[in-house]
């Protein structure tokens, strides 16, 4: 079967609809992965600018764009790279509020058991996960 790697802008379109030519175009890549024609592979770097997009350009929220993805990248002819570290973070991102890169991180952490060296405190949110201050 063929595997393809779906670029940001097509799933931009898709989800947001605009313009729409390129959405209905979007939308029959779609539907030809839920057919089980083609399969498309979503990156982790892709995911994040996806997310990036859709909250600061066209200002979705972040739980329904972490909600979307999540929903997106659970469907028939779709596979995440890093799925299940990519669906932690998309649900650290909606059930925590978290930016992404941040999420994403955190996810990482848990899975590799590793502390995060940060200065942001927001990674005390997350009770699985250890942060270290660097130091001097």
């Amino acid at each position: 079967m063929q595997r393809q790697l779906v670029d940001t802008n097509v799933l931009a379109r898709f989800f947001t609809g605009e313009p729409s030519e390129m959405a209905a175009q979007a939308r029959r890549l779609v539907e030809r992965a839920d057919k089980g024609e083609i399969v498309l592979v979503v990156l982790p770097v892709i995911v994040a600018e996806l997310v990036f997009t859709l909250e600061s350009f066209y200002g979705l929220e972040r739980k329904e764009v972490a909600t979307q993805l999540l929903s997106l990248l659970q469907s028939r002819g779709i596979e995440a790279v890093e799925s299940a570290r990519i669906a932690d973070a998309l649900k650290r991102c909606r059930d925590r509020n978290a930016h992404f890169a941040d999420a994403y991180l955190a996810a990482s952490a848990v899975e590799l058991e590793h502390p995060i060296a940060s200065f942001d405190r927001d990674f005390d949110r997350f009770k699985d996960v250890r942060r270290v201050e660097p130091k001097a």
